[in-house]
Protein backbone atom coordinates (compact mmCIF):
# COMPACT_ATOMS: atom_id res chain seq x y z
CA UNK A 1 0.00 0.00 0.00
CA UNK A 2 1.32 3.08 -1.45
CA UNK A 3 0.32 5.16 1.60
CA UNK A 4 2.93 8.45 0.68
CA UNK A 5 -0.18 10.36 -0.15
CA UNK A 6 -0.93 10.96 3.11
CA UNK A 7 2.26 12.40 4.48
CA UNK A 8 1.95 15.77 5.44
CA UNK A 9 -1.81 15.57 4.84
CA UNK A 10 -3.71 14.96 8.12
CA UNK A 11 -7.00 16.20 5.95
CA UNK A 12 -6.51 13.22 3.83
CA UNK A 13 -6.44 10.45 6.63
CA UNK A 14 -9.54 11.86 7.62
CA UNK A 15 -10.83 12.19 4.30
CA UNK A 16 -10.22 8.20 3.95
CA UNK A 17 -11.19 6.99 7.25
CA UNK A 18 -14.39 8.64 7.45
CA UNK A 19 -15.49 12.35 5.70
CA UNK A 20 -15.03 11.24 2.58
CA UNK A 21 -17.93 8.52 2.30
CA UNK A 22 -19.91 11.09 3.92
CA UNK A 23 -19.50 14.13 1.85
CA UNK A 24 -19.78 11.47 -1.32
CA UNK A 25 -23.28 10.86 0.33
CA UNK A 26 -24.27 14.17 1.32
CA UNK A 27 -23.57 15.65 -2.29
CA UNK A 28 -25.06 12.91 -3.84
CA UNK A 29 -28.14 13.36 -2.21
CA UNK A 30 -28.53 16.50 -3.12
CA UNK A 31 -27.84 15.73 -6.81
CA UNK A 32 -30.67 13.32 -6.51
CA UNK A 33 -33.13 15.85 -4.80
CA UNK A 34 -31.59 18.46 -7.57
CA UNK A 35 -32.47 16.43 -10.83
CA UNK A 36 -35.70 14.33 -8.90
CA UNK A 37 -36.99 17.15 -7.25
CA UNK A 38 -37.55 14.79 -4.36
CA UNK A 39 -34.96 13.20 -2.28
CA UNK A 40 -34.61 9.61 -2.44
CA UNK A 41 -36.53 7.26 -0.27
CA UNK A 42 -34.12 4.77 1.20
CA UNK A 43 -30.63 4.57 1.27
CA UNK A 44 -28.06 1.79 1.31
CA UNK A 45 -24.74 1.51 2.05
CA UNK A 46 -22.66 -1.54 1.07
CA UNK A 47 -18.96 -2.11 1.39
CA UNK A 48 -16.53 -5.16 2.08
CA UNK A 49 -12.68 -5.00 3.50
CA UNK A 50 -12.07 -1.36 3.64
CA UNK A 51 -15.51 -0.76 2.52
CA UNK A 52 -16.73 -2.55 5.40
CA UNK A 53 -14.65 -0.35 7.63
CA UNK A 54 -16.38 2.72 6.15
CA UNK A 55 -20.03 1.24 6.01
CA UNK A 56 -19.49 0.49 10.03
CA UNK A 57 -17.80 4.02 10.29
CA UNK A 58 -21.32 5.37 8.65
CA UNK A 59 -23.60 3.77 11.21
CA UNK A 60 -21.37 5.16 14.11
CA UNK A 61 -20.64 8.38 12.82
CA UNK A 62 -23.05 9.83 10.61
CA UNK A 63 -26.34 7.62 11.51
CA UNK A 64 -28.80 9.34 9.29
CA UNK A 65 -27.09 8.33 6.11
CA UNK A 66 -28.25 5.70 5.31
CA UNK A 67 -31.17 3.28 6.06
CA UNK A 68 -29.74 0.16 5.66
CA UNK A 69 -26.23 -0.95 5.94
CA UNK A 70 -24.00 -4.25 4.64
CA UNK A 71 -20.72 -4.64 5.94
CA UNK A 72 -18.55 -7.31 4.96
CA UNK A 73 -15.17 -8.68 6.20
CA UNK A 74 -14.58 -5.12 8.02
CA UNK A 75 -11.31 -3.57 8.47
CA UNK A 76 -12.42 -1.73 11.20
CA UNK A 77 -10.28 -2.27 14.14
CA UNK A 78 -7.60 -0.64 11.64
CA UNK A 79 -4.61 0.30 13.49
CA UNK A 80 -4.38 -3.31 15.70
CA UNK A 81 -5.04 -5.17 12.15
CA UNK A 82 -2.16 -2.94 10.62
CA UNK A 83 -0.02 -3.04 13.85
CA UNK A 84 -0.48 -7.40 13.03
CA UNK A 85 0.55 -7.00 9.58
CA UNK A 86 3.99 -6.06 10.56
CA UNK A 87 4.37 -8.27 13.62
CA UNK A 88 3.66 -11.16 11.58
CA UNK A 89 5.90 -10.26 8.81
CA UNK A 90 8.02 -9.62 11.68
CA UNK A 91 7.20 -13.35 12.90
CA UNK A 92 8.01 -14.98 9.08
CA UNK A 93 11.45 -12.83 8.25
CA UNK A 94 13.69 -11.55 11.52
CA UNK A 95 14.78 -15.41 11.27
CA UNK A 96 15.41 -16.09 7.77
CA UNK A 97 14.35 -19.33 8.98
CA UNK A 98 11.37 -19.00 9.77
CA UNK A 99 9.87 -17.46 6.55
CA UNK A 100 7.30 -20.69 4.74
CA UNK A 101 7.49 -20.67 1.27
CA UNK A 102 4.41 -21.26 -0.87
CA UNK A 103 5.40 -24.86 -1.59
CA UNK A 104 4.70 -25.67 2.07
CA UNK A 105 1.27 -24.13 2.06
CA UNK A 106 -0.50 -26.92 1.01
CA UNK A 107 1.49 -29.45 3.45
CA UNK A 108 -0.25 -26.60 5.73
CA UNK A 109 -3.70 -26.56 4.44
CA UNK A 110 -3.36 -30.80 4.31
CA UNK A 111 -2.74 -31.35 8.36
CA UNK A 112 -5.18 -28.96 9.38
CA UNK A 113 -7.98 -30.61 7.07
CA UNK A 114 -6.66 -34.27 8.59
CA UNK A 115 -7.18 -33.07 11.45
CA UNK A 116 -10.24 -30.82 11.93
CA UNK A 117 -12.66 -31.38 8.44
CA UNK A 118 -14.39 -34.14 9.76
CA UNK A 119 -15.31 -32.39 12.92
CA UNK A 120 -18.78 -31.28 11.37
CA UNK A 121 -19.92 -34.09 10.24
CA UNK A 122 -18.76 -33.43 6.62
CA UNK A 123 -15.85 -34.24 4.80
CA UNK A 124 -15.60 -31.60 2.48
CA UNK A 125 -12.54 -29.61 3.03
CA UNK A 126 -14.44 -27.01 4.71
CA UNK A 127 -14.29 -26.13 8.32
CA UNK A 128 -17.82 -25.02 9.72
CA UNK A 129 -16.45 -23.37 12.55
CA UNK A 130 -12.13 -23.11 12.90
CA UNK A 131 -12.75 -21.87 16.25
CA UNK A 132 -13.12 -25.59 17.00
CA UNK A 133 -9.87 -26.75 15.20
CA UNK A 134 -7.23 -27.42 17.64
CA UNK A 135 -4.13 -28.10 15.00
CA UNK A 136 -0.85 -28.54 16.22
CA UNK A 137 1.92 -27.14 13.81
CA UNK A 138 4.22 -29.37 15.59
CA UNK A 139 2.57 -32.69 14.42
CA UNK A 140 4.30 -31.98 10.66
CA UNK A 141 7.72 -30.58 12.17
CA UNK A 142 10.07 -32.49 9.93
CA UNK A 143 11.67 -35.27 11.57
CA UNK A 144 15.14 -35.90 9.35
CA UNK A 145 15.86 -33.25 6.59
CA UNK A 146 13.66 -30.43 5.25
CA UNK A 147 11.40 -30.75 2.85
CA UNK A 148 8.25 -29.51 1.22
CA UNK A 149 6.03 -31.99 3.04
CA UNK A 150 7.25 -30.60 6.55
CA UNK A 151 8.23 -27.51 8.28
CA UNK A 152 11.37 -27.22 10.12
CA UNK A 153 11.58 -25.82 13.78
CA UNK A 154 11.53 -21.99 13.44
CA UNK A 155 9.11 -22.41 10.27
CA UNK A 156 6.83 -24.11 13.14
CA UNK A 157 7.57 -20.86 15.77
CA UNK A 158 6.13 -18.77 13.43
CA UNK A 159 3.14 -20.70 12.57
CA UNK A 160 2.22 -20.92 15.67
CA UNK A 161 2.54 -16.62 16.11
CA UNK A 162 0.38 -17.02 13.06
CA UNK A 163 -2.18 -18.71 14.63
CA UNK A 164 -2.32 -17.16 18.65
CA UNK A 165 -2.36 -13.91 17.19
CA UNK A 166 -0.65 -10.47 17.82
CA UNK A 167 0.91 -9.96 21.37
CA UNK A 168 1.68 -7.18 23.38
CA UNK A 169 5.23 -7.47 25.54
CA UNK A 170 2.60 -8.50 28.90
CA UNK A 171 1.87 -11.72 26.57
CA UNK A 172 -1.88 -9.61 26.15
CA UNK A 173 -3.89 -10.52 23.01
CA UNK A 174 -3.96 -7.05 20.88
CA UNK A 175 -5.34 -8.44 17.61
CA UNK A 176 -6.55 -12.27 17.20
CA UNK A 177 -5.28 -14.29 15.44
CA UNK A 178 -5.75 -15.93 11.84
CA UNK A 179 -7.75 -19.10 11.86
CA UNK A 180 -6.80 -22.68 10.50
CA UNK A 181 -8.39 -23.88 7.60
CA UNK A 182 -7.82 -20.57 5.34
CA UNK A 183 -4.44 -21.42 4.24
CA UNK A 184 -4.82 -23.16 0.89
CA UNK A 185 -6.13 -21.57 -2.53
CA UNK A 186 -5.60 -18.55 -4.91
CA UNK A 187 -6.54 -16.17 -2.52
CA UNK A 188 -4.81 -17.55 0.52
CA UNK A 189 -2.01 -17.23 2.35
CA UNK A 190 0.58 -17.41 0.17
CA UNK A 191 -0.86 -13.98 -1.06
CA UNK A 192 -1.95 -11.99 1.90
CA UNK A 193 0.39 -13.34 4.74
CA UNK A 194 3.18 -15.50 4.01
CA UNK A 195 3.64 -13.80 0.47
CA UNK A 196 5.88 -15.21 -2.49
CA UNK A 197 8.93 -14.27 -0.86
CA UNK A 198 9.91 -12.80 2.44
CA UNK A 199 7.81 -9.33 2.98
CA UNK A 200 6.21 -10.11 -0.04
CA UNK A 201 2.70 -10.55 1.28
CA UNK A 202 -0.08 -8.22 0.41
CA UNK A 203 -0.37 -7.83 4.40
CA UNK A 204 3.41 -6.77 4.74
CA UNK A 205 3.03 -4.05 1.67
CA UNK A 206 0.21 -2.76 4.27
CA UNK A 207 2.09 -2.68 7.58
CA UNK A 208 4.64 -0.82 5.61
CA UNK A 209 2.86 1.91 3.78
CA UNK A 210 0.59 2.41 7.19
CA UNK A 211 3.54 3.03 9.44
CA UNK A 212 6.01 4.88 7.30
CA UNK A 213 2.73 6.68 5.63
CA UNK A 214 0.00 7.25 8.19
CA UNK A 215 2.12 7.07 11.54
CA UNK A 216 5.67 8.07 10.99
CA UNK A 217 5.59 9.99 7.73
CA UNK A 218 9.19 8.54 7.05
CA UNK A 219 9.43 6.58 3.69
CA UNK A 220 12.12 4.87 5.00
CA UNK A 221 10.53 2.98 7.94
CA UNK A 222 11.67 -0.20 8.46
CA UNK A 223 9.38 -2.86 9.67
CA UNK A 224 12.39 -4.70 11.57
CA UNK A 225 12.78 -1.73 14.02
CA UNK A 226 9.13 -2.19 14.57
CA UNK A 227 8.05 -2.68 18.60
CA UNK A 228 4.01 -3.87 19.58
CA UNK A 229 3.53 -1.97 22.71
CA UNK A 230 5.19 1.60 21.17
CA UNK A 231 4.71 1.39 17.32
CA UNK A 232 0.81 0.65 18.22
CA UNK A 233 1.01 3.47 20.89
CA UNK A 234 1.97 5.68 18.01
CA UNK A 235 -0.30 4.39 15.60
CA UNK A 236 -3.49 4.92 18.45
CA UNK A 237 -2.55 8.91 19.03
CA UNK A 238 -1.95 9.27 15.88
CA UNK A 239 -4.64 7.92 13.13
CA UNK A 240 -7.05 5.60 15.59
CA UNK A 241 -9.78 8.75 16.16
CA UNK A 242 -9.75 8.96 12.30
CA UNK A 243 -9.49 5.61 10.70
CA UNK A 244 -10.83 2.77 13.82
CA UNK A 245 -14.81 1.75 13.23
CA UNK A 246 -14.86 0.17 16.67
CA UNK A 247 -17.42 1.93 18.64
CA UNK A 248 -20.05 -0.20 20.03
CA UNK A 249 -22.79 1.67 20.98
CA UNK A 250 -25.40 2.10 17.58
CA UNK A 251 -28.53 3.48 19.53
CA UNK A 252 -28.34 6.82 17.49
CA UNK A 253 -28.63 4.41 13.88
CA UNK A 254 -31.24 2.01 15.58
CA UNK A 255 -32.67 5.00 16.79
CA UNK A 256 -33.23 6.30 12.65
CA UNK A 257 -34.85 2.52 12.24
CA UNK A 258 -31.63 2.06 10.93
CA UNK A 259 -30.89 -1.95 9.69
CA UNK A 260 -26.69 -3.61 9.41
CA UNK A 261 -26.12 -6.87 8.25
CA UNK A 262 -22.45 -7.97 8.78
CA UNK A 263 -20.80 -10.62 6.77
CA UNK A 264 -17.21 -12.24 7.15
CA UNK A 265 -16.32 -15.59 5.79
CA UNK A 266 -14.46 -18.44 8.00
CA UNK A 267 -11.34 -18.42 5.40
CA UNK A 268 -11.08 -14.62 5.17
CA UNK A 269 -6.58 -14.91 5.21
CA UNK A 270 -6.42 -10.67 5.14
CA UNK A 271 -8.39 -9.95 8.04
CA UNK A 272 -9.94 -12.71 10.70
CA UNK A 273 -12.87 -13.41 10.70
CA UNK A 274 -12.64 -13.46 14.86
CA UNK A 275 -12.50 -9.64 14.40
CA UNK A 276 -15.85 -9.17 13.24
CA UNK A 277 -16.98 -12.02 15.55
CA UNK A 278 -15.75 -9.43 18.62
CA UNK A 279 -17.29 -6.66 17.28
CA UNK A 280 -20.88 -7.99 16.81
CA UNK A 281 -20.18 -9.60 20.95
CA UNK A 282 -19.66 -6.06 21.69
CA UNK A 283 -22.44 -4.28 20.23
CA UNK A 284 -24.89 -7.24 21.78
CA UNK A 285 -22.91 -6.36 24.91
CA UNK A 286 -22.80 -2.24 24.97
CA UNK A 287 -26.95 -2.85 23.61
CA UNK A 288 -28.30 -5.72 25.20
CA UNK A 289 -28.89 -8.92 23.05
CA UNK A 290 -32.74 -7.95 22.31
CA UNK A 291 -32.05 -4.45 21.24
CA UNK A 292 -29.22 -5.60 19.11
CA UNK A 293 -31.74 -8.47 17.83
CA UNK A 294 -34.26 -5.41 16.65
CA UNK A 295 -31.58 -3.99 13.68
CA UNK A 296 -28.28 -6.17 13.74
CA UNK A 297 -27.40 -9.62 12.16
CA UNK A 298 -23.59 -10.88 11.64
CA UNK A 299 -23.77 -14.08 9.40
CA UNK A 300 -20.62 -16.08 9.22
CA UNK A 301 -19.82 -18.05 5.67
CA UNK A 302 -17.91 -21.47 6.00
CA UNK A 303 -15.17 -21.82 3.77
CA UNK A 304 -15.26 -18.12 2.26
CA UNK A 305 -12.18 -16.06 1.54
CA UNK A 306 -11.80 -12.60 2.19
CA UNK A 307 -14.88 -11.20 0.37
CA UNK A 308 -15.49 -14.13 -1.53
CA UNK A 309 -13.89 -17.36 -3.01
CA UNK A 310 -12.10 -19.83 -1.36
CA UNK A 311 -13.95 -23.68 -1.08
CA UNK A 312 -17.66 -22.52 0.44
CA UNK A 313 -20.91 -21.17 -0.85
CA UNK A 314 -19.34 -17.85 -1.45
CA UNK A 315 -22.41 -16.49 -3.48
CA UNK A 316 -25.12 -14.94 -1.48
CA UNK A 317 -25.83 -11.67 -2.08
CA UNK A 318 -22.99 -10.01 -0.64
CA UNK A 319 -20.90 -7.35 -1.90
CA UNK A 320 -20.50 -7.37 -5.80
CA UNK A 321 -22.54 -10.72 -6.40
CA UNK A 322 -25.08 -9.88 -8.54
CA UNK A 323 -26.46 -13.48 -8.91
CA UNK A 324 -28.96 -13.18 -6.82
CA UNK A 325 -31.53 -10.32 -5.90
CA UNK A 326 -34.28 -12.32 -3.79
CA UNK A 327 -34.42 -12.29 0.56
CA UNK A 328 -33.60 -16.30 0.39
CA UNK A 329 -30.84 -16.10 -1.50
CA UNK A 330 -29.42 -12.58 -1.09
CA UNK A 331 -28.00 -10.40 2.04
CA UNK A 332 -28.54 -7.41 0.09
CA UNK A 333 -32.07 -8.24 -0.98
CA UNK A 334 -32.54 -9.37 2.88
CA UNK A 335 -31.34 -5.78 3.97
CA UNK A 336 -34.15 -4.22 1.88
CA UNK A 337 -36.66 -6.08 2.30
CA UNK A 338 -35.87 -5.26 6.35
CA UNK A 339 -35.58 -2.17 5.81
CA UNK A 340 -38.37 -1.38 3.56
CA UNK A 341 -41.13 -3.97 5.22
CA UNK A 342 -40.08 -4.66 8.49
CA UNK A 343 -39.13 -8.67 7.60
CA UNK A 344 -35.89 -9.13 9.69
CA UNK A 345 -33.67 -11.83 7.50
CA UNK A 346 -33.52 -15.76 8.49
CA UNK A 347 -31.40 -18.31 6.98
CA UNK A 348 -29.94 -17.30 3.75
CA UNK A 349 -29.04 -20.10 1.32
CA UNK A 350 -25.34 -18.81 -0.45
CA UNK A 351 -24.53 -21.40 -3.26
CA UNK A 352 -21.17 -22.18 -4.77
CA UNK A 353 -20.46 -21.86 -8.61
CA UNK A 354 -18.26 -23.65 -10.65
CA UNK A 355 -16.03 -21.40 -12.82
CA UNK A 356 -17.88 -19.29 -15.19
CA UNK A 357 -21.06 -21.14 -15.13
CA UNK A 358 -23.08 -19.02 -13.13
CA UNK A 359 -26.47 -20.77 -13.70
CA UNK A 360 -26.40 -24.23 -11.99
CA UNK A 361 -25.02 -24.24 -8.64
CA UNK A 362 -22.12 -27.38 -7.26
CA UNK A 363 -23.06 -26.53 -3.62
CA UNK A 364 -25.70 -24.97 -1.66
CA UNK A 365 -25.52 -24.42 2.33
CA UNK A 366 -27.52 -22.62 4.82
CA UNK A 367 -26.30 -19.35 5.89
CA UNK A 368 -27.04 -19.31 9.95
CA UNK A 369 -27.53 -16.04 11.84
CA UNK A 370 -24.52 -15.82 14.37
CA UNK A 371 -24.24 -17.72 16.33
CA UNK A 372 -26.67 -20.33 14.95
CA UNK A 373 -24.32 -22.71 12.67
CA UNK A 374 -25.55 -24.72 9.73
CA UNK A 375 -25.50 -28.55 10.97
CA UNK A 376 -25.48 -31.72 8.56
CA UNK A 377 -28.66 -33.51 9.41
CA UNK A 378 -26.49 -37.03 9.01
CA UNK A 379 -28.26 -38.02 5.42
CA UNK A 380 -28.52 -36.79 2.37
CA UNK A 381 -26.63 -34.84 -0.11
CA UNK A 382 -24.11 -32.95 1.60
CA UNK A 383 -24.06 -30.72 -1.75
CA UNK A 384 -27.55 -29.52 -0.76
CA UNK A 385 -28.42 -26.81 1.55
CA UNK A 386 -31.94 -28.77 2.26
CA UNK A 387 -29.92 -31.55 4.55
CA UNK A 388 -28.46 -29.04 7.15
CA UNK A 389 -30.26 -27.39 10.08
CA UNK A 390 -29.28 -23.67 11.37
CA UNK A 391 -28.45 -24.28 15.33
CA UNK A 392 -26.15 -23.34 18.24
Amino acid sequence: MDAAWAIGHPEKVVDFGHRGIHEMTRVAKALIQAYYAKAPQRSYFAGCSDGGREALMEAQRYPEDYDGILAGAPANNWTPLLTTAAYDTQALTLDPASFIPPAKIPTIGAAVNAACDEADGVRDGILNDPRQCHFDPATIQCKAEDSEKCLTSPQVMALKKLYEGTLDSKGHVVYPGYLPGAEEGQGGWGLWITGPAPAKSLMAFFGNGFFSGFVYEKPDWDYKTFKVDSDLKAANEKTAQALNATDADLKPFKARGGKLILYHGWNDPAITALNTINYYDSVTKKMGQKDADSFVRLYMAPGVQHCGGGPGADSFGAVGDLKFDDPQHSLDASLEQWVEKGTAPSTIIASKFEGQDRTHAKMTRPLCAYPQAAKYKGSGDTNDAANFVCRK
